[in-house]
């Protein structure tokens, strides 16, 4: 399912379930955990019903006097799955007759859930009883959409998001804490690498950073229950709770704590300073009023507290985290994490803790990430990565990528990085890892994915990868221009064929002429002609934008040497760090890009260019009020 699709099936969803809300006497609120809790059952039954029917064909399945044994819960646990009795299998209650309790059998099948996942235990909402039942009918109905059954579990993530951020702004964005969008957490997850061991995630939201490491090593052929072990804080219990559903949905085993005790300033909740393999994060930026004397008796501050007030409080906690991500790594870890953009080169005490960070050698990938890459902000941000563990190559260097500018336009208010993208930056991680077998395998599935197709495989046969993407864009192009002048060809045929036929049958006199008529037109169905061509015109465009990715990444470093590109990347080292006063910022490195002479439309180029203004005003007026406040509290202000 691409883009466009999930968001026409958000807003689909969201248009009829809000619908269903205003007739309702409930508040957002008090709506959206079973609304969600709903969504995660019709998702858990899609997934047992292809599970189930994987136990069921499977040929080496035991048998009894020839018959196939009963399907059983533990035959869901190794295919990490949950098991649904009758019960509660979304099935059951859309069937429900008239006369029964809907609410009541949804409350019940959220028990028999719990009852199958130790994990989801007091997790699931079970008040379905102050529902309208009329209400909840329709609900129910509402998400037994067959789209749902054809989408990941990052995709109904995704749809939590959205969901959370329609209905309260403060359940996805309070004291900054909201839910990290994929393309984020798969790049962090790429360069991270997670697959095995022990992996924390401190802030760990609605569970994506785990999905998606489980997801990782699921593709490498190995099983994420058996590598990993996820551990997560969650101060926030809403957050905690979609947490516990996302990974019980994609059949992960987590250990969670929420609540005061998951503090991540005051508390070390499982007790993992100096052990993890794997740190990754989405931390709320910008915190203030933080107990500096509080925080500092829970440790893990390796490079000391950054600045505190008179009041005695850490007045922005961003380097708090930064302490607290890099001291939880035992000697081998690496750590990933999101982070506000003024992180990079702010000063004081932050810059003293980023100078003895610099110093440890550890510091591995810094990248920056532009505006709209969340649902509900818009500002830029940075991604931060440690390693403990770096090629004696590269232990006094750091790889510094400035990614503001590349990136896809899902919407006006939404940018991502699609896969070809995630991969090509990948490539360049890997290249400046000494990794070049890993920079040659995304080159040759790009090679692989043209091959089937004559011209483009010819060029590439007979030319460098570099000559053969840039024929294979102008073949694919040519391609295109010969289908959309077929179609209009074949769709005009068509009018005119029913055009015909209708004016054949007006003049038919028997039902056996008409019949005849009918049997020897052939397909005149404008519409299906219609849907044949565009199938096929979108799937040369994708290849296109597929050529485009492919030629974008081996322009730039050929058959796999690395190689400093401006305005994009640059390896620096710590003495290059210094002399640039300790600034982690990646403009600051990579300059400033050769002017490419492209096509743009001007007045899509100026909407962008007044999108990110208003970003940036919003992040100024944020830190003029934090300016303002800490000016208060040192009695400065009025």
């Amino acid at each position: 399912m691409n883009n466009y699709a999930i968001k026409k099936l958000e807003d689909d969803l969201w248009e009829s379930a809000d619908n269903l809300r205003a007739n309702s006497k409930l508040t957002s609120n008090e709506y959206c955990m079973p609304v969600l809790a709903l969504l995660f059952l019709r998702y858990a039954y899609g997934r047992f019903i292809r599970v189930k029917n994987e136990i069921e064909n499977d040929p080496n399945r035991p048998r009894r006097h020839g018959v196939a044994l009963p399907v059983e819960a533990k035959d869901f646990a190794s295919k990490s799955a949950i098991f649904l009795p009758e019960e509660a299998q979304y099935s059951y209650l859309v069937n429900l007759p008239d006369g029964k309790d809907i609410g009541e059998a949804v409350n019940t099948a959220m028990k028999l859930v719990e009852e199958q996942n130790e994990k989801l235990s007091g997790i699931l909402p079970q008040n379905y009883n102050n529902f309208d039942a009329t209400l909840l009918r329709e609900l129910v109905r509402l998400f037994n959409n067959d789209a749902l059954d054809d989408v990941g579990g990052d995709v109904m993530g995704r749809i939590y998001e959205y969901f959370l951020n329609k209905f309260a702004k403060n359940i996805a964005s309070d004291d900054g804490v909201f839910f990290t969008p994929k393309s984020l957490v798969k790049m962090i997850v790429n360069i991270i690498e997670p697959l095995k061991g022990i992996l924390l995630d401190p802030a760990c939201g609605s569970g994506g950073m785990f999905v998606q490491s489980g997801d990782f090593v699921n593709s490498k052929g190995m099983n994420a229950n058996q590598n990993l072990t996820f551990y997560g804080q969650e101060k926030v219990d809403y957050n905690a709770k979609l947490c516990l559903m996302n990974i019980a949905v994609h059949g992960l085993n987590g250990d969670v704590k929420s609540g005061d005790e998951a503090n991540s300033f005051y508390h070390d909740a499982h007790n993992l300073n100096g052990k993890c393999d794997y740190v990754m994060a989405n931390p709320p930026f910008n915190v203030d009023k933080v107990k500096s004397e509080t925080a500092e008796g829970a440790g893990r501050l390796p490079f000391g507290m950054p600045g505190v007030n008179k009041a005695k409080e850490v007045g922005n906690a961003n380097y708090l985290w930064v302490n607290y991500f890099y001291s939880y790594l035992k000697e081998t870890g690496r750590a990933g994490f999101v982070m506000a953009s003024s992180a990079t080169d702010s000063q004081g005490k932050d810059k003293e803790i980023r100078e003895k960070l610099v110093k440890t050698g550890h510091v591995d990938v810094m990248v920056s990430v532009g505006n709209n890459f969340f649902y509900s902000v818009t500002l830029p941000c940075s991604l931060w990565f440690f390693d403990k563990s770096k090629a004696d190559g590269i232990k006094d260097k750091v790889l510094f990528l400035d990614a503001r500018n590349y990136y896809t336009v899902v919407d006006r208010k939404t940018n991502e990085w699609t896969e070809n993208q995630l991969n090509n930056l990948k490539a360049i991680v890997s290249l400046y890892r000494g990794e070049k077998s890993k920079y040659e395998e995304v080159i040759n599935a790009y090679h692989e994915e043209f091959a089937s197709y004559p011209k483009c495989n010819n060029e590439l046969e007979g030319h460098s990868y570099d000559e053969g993407f840039e024929t294979v864009i102008t073949n694919l192009e040519a391609l295109l221009e010969e289908q959309q002048i077929q179609s209009k060809r074949e769709i005009a045929q068509a009018e005119l064929n029913a055009k015909n036929l209708k004016e054949a049958l007006k003049k038919a006199k028997t039902k056996e002429e008409k019949d005849n008529l009918k049997a020897n037109a052939g397909e005149t169905n404008k519409k299906e002609v219609e849907e044949n061509w565009n199938q096929k015109m979108d799937s040369t465009r994708e290849l296109i934008v597929h050529a485009k990715d492919a030629h974008w990444l081996y322009s730039k470093f050929g058959n796999g040497n690395y190689q400093d590109i401006p305005g994009l990347c640059k390896i620096a080292s710590i003495s290059d760090i210094e002399e640039k006063g300790w600034s982690l910022t990646p403009g600051a490195y990579v300059g400033v890009a050769e002017t490419e002479t492209e096509d743009e439309n001007f007045e899509d180029r100026m909407k962008e260019i007044h999108r990110e203004l208003a970003g940036l005003n919003d992040e100024s007026n944020k830190l003029m009020q934090i300016i303002l406040n800490n000016a208060k509290t040192l009695g400065l202000g009025e």
